[in-house]
């Protein structure tokens, strides 16, 4: 009976098959994804069966992003990633063959609607704005990750808890920044994210090939590995009374215990099932290390680890406070279950399930460290945050053109909306963009 409501409301003709594995990690999502997509173990775009084989090695972003989604739809990512047609016309000599089945997902990408729309005014649009921004945004990475292991040092030097808890925002800071740089092609940045404990490579496939294309829905791994500690889901048959009110209480601990889930979880699944573990996962490694060598050894390695331990809890507390309460949990936005807007355009997908914080648009350093900027970094992820500012213009034009919204509030407001989504059991009846 949830399945056959979630059919009818759902983003996708198929329950994911992931979402039944015992222990959700971004390699089950993977395997369930492989199995539900219809891609028949190549590549699928469109309609299209793809065969990228001899192109992993040669992707200008990387071999990463084509070698991890063989026999999987990458339709709305390979439009979401490219901004210029060079790929379209590139890919041709790829294919093998039309799919022999429709696409599983319902969502659409029409050449007239909303999205491609909005994607060929901002092609214009790149072609004139300032590209200074970007150099910032590369400043402001590197000064925070200094700053990190600055405040480590002397958080064991000094024996001081404010440096300790100053290195900690650093730290989170600083993996929050790294997100603005795994998005794209292969880069040095990317593997600062690691810092906290947990992997760029994994939160490529957790975040933006799952969360950043199907945000909110059953297909969001961000949505599985919270639970059951937190579900946003508004589902009274997997969301019983008791959750809900214990989610608050268990809330905190959750925030302060996650970085060291994410490693503990790919450590276990590596162990017992297939190795997902890289060479760049030992980093962290670096900053107790740092600690020890900057203090001349006089504070002690086994200090230097426990301050290294609080540190990466509290930046792990201060992550989650930002990123759970940015832009994608209020009763207001849409959730898996809630009624879908009659226009399935992917673009007006992503808007439907985001508030974007109001507050920082002053401030690249707060957009940068705060997930600023949330719906423009959703529809255009491989884009620096810095460039993102000069495109409020043709977004602005393109949702007044197919009836869309760009709904903004502050931090406090999204705390409140995210604890009240925990609460939600029922399904909102009205669609986005139908009014009261």
């Amino acid at each position: 009976m949830v399945i056959e409501k979630w059919k009818e409301c759902g983003i996708a003709t198929k329950f994911p098959t992931y979402r039944n594995s015992p222990l959700v990690t971004v390699h089950s999502w993977q395997k369930g994804k492989r199995q539900d997509d219809e891609a028949e173990g190549l590549w699928r775009i469109h309609d299209g069966i793809y065969d990228f084989t001899e192109f992993i090695d040669k992707h200008p972003g990387g071999p990463f992003w084509i070698r991890e989604t063989k026999g999987t739809d990458i339709t709305e990512a390979f439009e979401a990633h490219h901004l210029t047609s060079t790929p379209e016309k590139m890919i041709t000599k790829y294919k093998v063959r039309d799919a022999a089945k429709p696409r599983i997902y319902t969502l659409t990408l029409h050449e007239d609607g909303f999205y491609k729309t909005l994607k060929e005014r901002v092609k214009q649009q790149l072609k004139t704005i300032d590209k200074r921004p970007k150099r910032k945004s590369d400043l402001i990475h590197l000064g925070i990750l200094l700053s990190t292991y600055l405040f480590a040092v002397a958080s064991v030097k000094y024996n001081s808890l404010l440096a300790l808890v100053l290195a900690g925002v650093a730290l989170c800071w600083t993996v929050i920044v790294s997100h603005n740089y795994f998005h794209r092609r292969d880069n040095w940045q990317m593997y600062t994210f690691n810092l906290g404990l947990m992997n760029f490579c994994a939160w490529r496939i957790s975040h933006a090939m799952s969360h950043h294309i199907y945000p909110n829905s059953y297909y969001d791994l961000e949505l599985s590995m919270f639970e059951p500690l937190l579900c946003w889901v508004p589902n009274p048959h997997i969301k019983s009374k008791a959750l809900r009110y214990v989610s608050w209480i268990t809330e905190p601990l959750a925030y302060a215990i996650a970085f060291f889930l994410q490693v503990l979880t790919r450590i276990y699944y590596s162990l017992r099932h297939t190795n997902i573990m890289y060479w760049h996962d030992l980093l962290p490694l670096t900053i107790p290390l740092v600690m020890y060598l900057g203090s001349s050894g006089s504070a002690g390695l086994l200090f230097c680890v426990r301050q290294w331990l609080a540190m990466t809890s509290i930046a792990s507390f201060s992550f989650c406070v930002i990123g759970l309460n940015a832009a994608h949990h209020d009763p207001e936005i849409y959730h898996e279950g809630d009624k879908n807007r009659e226009d399935r355009d992917w673009g007006l997908f992503q808007v439907d399930t985001i508030i974007d914080r109001g507050d920082l648009k002053w401030s690249q350093f707060l957009v940068l460290t705060h997930f600023g900027d949330h719906v423009l970094h959703h529809l255009f992820p491989t884009l620096d945050h810095g460039l993102l500012p000069a495109l409020y213009p043709v977004l602005y034009e393109t949702l007044d053109q197919f009836k869309g919204e760009l709904r903004e509030c502050n931090h406090i407001e999204h705390m409140i909306g995210q604890h009240k989504q925990l609460l939600r059991i029922h399904s909102n009846p009205r669609a986005p963009g139908e009014g009261k």
